[in-house]
């Protein structure tokens, strides 16, 4: 069998890691993971972990950059070189480190009560130890308790899972080989608290029924993260108690 006919789903229906169509990867939480921010978590997903700092509120320098009336919200997502096999060896942040930084921000910046803290910035560091497909989302997850962890207020948690299309079926979370060799990959942050999607993407091409099926099934493997962030956060703040 040639390289091109490897199914990426068999024919019980198990994909490559041997997980169904609906099934997430196994994931786990630690909050509060570094003693010298306002407030850390750690994500492993599968073979990904990721690690998110917070840094603020704090003044804004220089100065100029401050906004009178909310918060600067900033945000730096980063591969570190040994995450992939293949990662360059420059320093300079890549295009897509910029773009998913970006992404990420304009995902979180609503969920924040940033006009309680006016002139001042809040910085959400997001680093990737591992990678194995579907960093962006677990980035943004991991990143939402690291906030929560910080104290700041926020409108709820926000949890980010993806769907595609892999060997002609929907399925969730897709790793790094359904990442590349799949047909679709559809991003979703979606914030239970407000019913509300803060990030969609799509990455590929499906059918206006397959669209709407990759939708609901991201959007369930969101709700499925919600309620282990929910989890987490309850767990550190009874040991905290304890």
């Amino acid at each position: 069998m040639t390289e091109s006919e490897v199914r990426l789903i068999d024919e019980k229906g198990l994909r490559v890691d041997g997980r169904r169509p609906d099934e997430l990867r196994p994931i786990t939480f630690k909050i509060g993971v570094l003693e010298n921010a306002n407030g850390s978590a750690y994500i492993e997903q599968g073979k990904c972990k990721i690690i998110a700092a917070v840094y603020g509120p704090h003044e804004v320098h220089p100065r100029h950059l401050s906004m009178p009336h909310r918060a600067v919200l900033r945000c730096r997502y980063h591969m570190a070189p040994f995450s992939v096999p293949d990662r360059r060896k420059s320093p300079a942040p890549t295009r897509r480190e910029i773009e998913l930084s970006k992404v990420i921000r304009e995902a979180l910046e609503p969920i924040i009560f940033t006009e309680l803290y006016p002139r001042t910035a809040i910085d959400i560091f997001i680093e990737v130890l591992q990678a194995d497909g579907g960093t962006r989302c677990a980035g943004l997850t991991v990143a939402s308790l690291a906030l929560a962890d910080a104290g700041i207020p926020l409108r709820g948690l926000v949890a980010a899972c993806a769907a595609g299309k892999v060997d002609g079926k929907i399925v969730l979370d897709l790793n790094d080989v359904e990442d590349k060799e799949g047909e679709a990959d559809l991003p979703v942050a979606y914030i239970p608290a407000l019913n509300k999607i803060l990030l969609l993407q799509m990455d590929g091409i499906l059918s206006a029924s397959e669209f709407k099926e990759a939708i609901n099934l991201a959007l369930e493997g969101c709700k499925r993260i919600h309620s282990l962030q929910v989890e987490a956060l309850r767990n550190r703040y009874i040991s905290m108690e304890g």
